[in-house]
């Protein structure tokens, strides 16, 4: 059997998770790391000693052009997982699935994905009679708020209406009906926390997710290369990686 070739952009703390799982993998091979920031990893794609079957980025929107150009390049599949990315670079995130597969997730989690699916389900039932609001809780070091998780759940709700979206509320602010509150809460070493809460007349609704490690990320972050590596040139989500039959 031929062995995958994996390389991986970004050698942070999951960087270096998901380096030690692709190792583990039976039938991958790590054919390189590449961290412009760390000088024992490669600066660029372009130095890799050898074409990889698949790239996976966990780093910062920075990088996002080098890999795009090489994935272009070379038709190489990838999966997109670094957060904070502009519309502008989203949009060039589509474009590059005219020449490779590119699953493309703000979380790589099944629970995270799993929410995201409940929310598409149950937000045309309650959208007119409850306030919705988001809450998302991260550690002191997270760089980019909200979340992009939060803006993925945002999105799954979003898909039910035309819902204004609130940043965190202060001063007189009274709240509009139809608006989603989306609130970052950053402190210690929280992993990550996700709550959507549906607000009604004496009754309340909540569904929440929390990671208890960044394990959970790593294992959708393989998950999403097994898929990337036998799907066809497309654009592709977490959802798609993991419920192959669904349509979303």
């Amino acid at each position: 059997m031929e062995q995958k070739k994996i390389a991986l952009v970004g050698y942070g703390a999951m960087g270096k998770r998901i380096a030690a799982a692709i190792q583990a993998h039976e039938g991958w091979e790590l054919c390189g790391v590449i961290d412009p920031l760390n000088e024992e990893c490669l600066s660029s794609l372009s130095q890799l000693p050898e074409k990889p079957h698949v790239v996976i980025d966990f780093s910062h929107p920075a990088n996002l052009e080098m890999i795009l150009s090489y994935c272009r390049e070379q038709e190489v599949a990838c999966v997109l997982s670094t957060t904070g990315f502009s519309p502008a670079q989203e949009a060039m995130c589509r474009e590059l699935s005219a020449y490779a597969s590119v699953v493309r997730t703000q979380n790589t989690s099944l629970g995270i994905n799993i929410l995201e699916e409940i929310l598409r389900t149950i937000t045309p039932i309650l959208k007119d009679r409850f306030d919705i609001e988001i809450i998302e809780k991260h550690h002191n070091k997270k760089i980019d708020a909200p979340s992009g998780t939060a803006k993925m759940l945002a999105r799954a709700i979003e898909e039910s209406g035309d819902f204004p979206e609130v940043h965190g509320r202060d001063g007189v602010c009274p709240r509009q009906k139809g608006e989603i509150g989306i609130h970052a809460i950053r402190g210690g070493t929280i992993v990550g926390e996700h709550t959507v809460l549906f607000a009604g007349d004496d009754e309340l609704i909540e569904i929440k997710h929390t990671a208890l490690s960044k394990q959970v990320f790593v294992a959708g972050a393989i998950k999403a290369a097994e898929f990337a590596l036998s799907a066809p040139k497309g654009f592709y989500s977490m959802g798609n990686a993991l419920f192959p039959h669904n349509a979303h």
